[in-house]
């Protein structure tokens, strides 16, 4: 019988460009560092591989634009 290969669990960040007023507290308060600004100044996933998955982006955001989901690989 094959062993079955460990599961990697990955975060999938988004910033939804409609919902966005670049505000700037996702890149305030996430300890990981998973937020950036452009040249822009809009706020945009730099880390996306540093996320904790502590959810403070999505509870935080006061316009629902940020989204973190776990993936299953």
């Amino acid at each position: 019988m094959a062993q079955a290969l460990p599961k990697t669990i990955t975060t999938r960040v988004n910033i939804h460009r409609a919902l966005c007023k670049k505000c700037g507290i996702c890149l305030a308060f996430c300890p990981a560092g998973v937020f950036a600004r452009n040249e822009r100044g809009e706020v945009i996933v730099a880390h996306a591989e540093k996320c904790k998955r502590c959810g403070l982006c999505q509870s935080l955001c006061p316009d629902y634009a940020v989204t973190a989901r776990e993936e299953i690989a």
